[in-house]
């Protein structure tokens, strides 16, 4: 099961999924020090051409324990060992049920998901990708590796990867669609703008389940505050979806003295067919 489905699961069942990680407590060579720990609060680094290098290995800051028993059915018994950001679980977070800015069909099918049944993990535990902006939400590590014409977006929860190309090129002509779409990016002042369209319409943009269509247009901006902060607002456009364009405001924060470990879906897997079974759905219902 990916990490994105074990996540998705723990919430569901109140299951503690211990995170992984490779050289433990190993400090990097330039990692600013403080009282002896690594001081996330120190001005942030720069690439060789002076803008900020959003480089390291990062996780999406996990929201007030008061906000999310309010999100999760059974409440705090439900966030496994780590604490998931809010647009995790539900990207229309803190907005009144039903006032969501959604097209009729696709109001109608949302109404229908809950984190407390199983058919919204189709695609975590079917081995597929997390896709955008689902696998940097996920409350486990990914990586970003910054070059002069190339980023690197590299999740651990199921070991998938973006290219984000700066190196002056268009968008494709007729991008082929895919799981993390075709994605160029430039620089704002300090802010790093990705724009990113191509995308198949089988992902998810939550662990609640809410979809998107092959029209969606996804635009990120990242800034990073300090050494251990990333701040980002991504604003999603979706006409067959989306009645207006939604945006999300949230932060990462830099794990400084660890590396992602990888993670493969299939391998060992012994949990699918019991999540499928009739005994294993109701139970999740019941809860």
């Amino acid at each position: 099961m990916t990490r994105v489905g074990a996540w998705t699961v723990a919430m569901l069942l109140g299951i503690s999924v211990g995170a992984q990680a490779q050289w433990i407590n190993y400090v990097p060579a330039g990692t600013p020090i403080k009282d002896g720990k690594p001081n996330l609060t120190a001005p942030a680094p720069r690439t060789v051409d002076r803008k900020p290098d959003l480089s390291g290995v990062w996780q999406a800051e996990p929201a007030p324990i008061p906000e999310l028993i309010r999100a999760l059915p059974g409440g705090e018994n439900g966030l496994g060992e780590d604490i998931p950001n809010k647009y995790f679980i539900d990207i229309f977070f803190g907005m009144e049920p039903g006032k969501e800015p959604l097209q009729p069909a696709a109001a109608a099918a949302a109404a229908k998901l809950s984190l407390t049944t199983a058919s919204n993990l189709d695609t975590s535990i079917n081995c597929l990708p997390a896709g955008v902006p689902l696998m940097m939400m996920v409350p486990a590590p990914f990586k970003i590796v910054q070059t002069r014409g190339l980023t690197l977006m590299l999740s651990e929860a199921d070991t998938s990867f973006r290219q984000i190309f700066t190196d002056g090129r268009p968008f494709p002509a007729d991008p082929q669609p895919s799981w993390m779409g075709s994605s160029i990016g430039r620089w704002e002042g300090d802010t790093f703008v990705v724009e990113t369209i191509g995308f198949n319409d089988r992902g998810q943009l939550d662990a609640k389940g809410h979809v998107h269509s092959d029209a969606l247009r996804i635009t990120e901006r990242y800034r990073r505050r300090d050494y251990g902060h990333l701040d980002a607002e991504i604003t999603f456009v979706d006409p067959k979806v989306f009645t207006q364009p939604v945006t999300i405001k949230f932060g990462f924060v830099l794990r400084p003295t660890t590396d992602l470990i990888e993670y493969f879906c299939a391998e060992n897997e012994k949990d699918r067919e019991h999540l499928y079974s009739p005994k294993a759905t109701q139970v999740t219902q019941a809860r």
